[in-house]
């Protein structure tokens, strides 16, 4: 069974010293140079290896991992964009109130 493979054209501006090159290697090859850089990409992008995270922290905090946690951080977010709830800070020393400062 053939695979359909669904193409999408894509000008891209190269500097001619290196069509030059490129060139060479693909007449070496028997190949038209737009062949050539063709399949050059494909196989470079067929051998990549692309991880996406679904955990949104930076350090990979495992609290994060739990799906019951993600839930209510959306729902707050939402509860917080509708105006249902506002954002409560309580500072009870200097300090506090120094750090919270110096973290926004």
């Amino acid at each position: 069974m053939k695979s359909i493979v669904i193409k999408k054209r894509k000008n891209i501006d190269l500097p001619v010293a290196a069509l030059q090159k490129l060139s060479v290697m693909a007449a070496s090859q028997g190949e038209s140079l737009k062949a050539f850089i063709e399949r050059l990409l494909i196989e470079k992008a067929e051998s990549l290896k692309i991880e996406v995270l679904t955990n949104p922290s930076p350090s990979g905090d495992e609290w994060f991992d739990d799906p019951k946690n993600l839930v209510e951080i959306e729902s707050r977010i939402q509860a917080y964009k509708e105006g249902k709830t506002e954002v409560a800070v309580i500072l009870r020393s200097t300090e506090e109130i120094k750090n919270f400062i110096s973290n926004l």
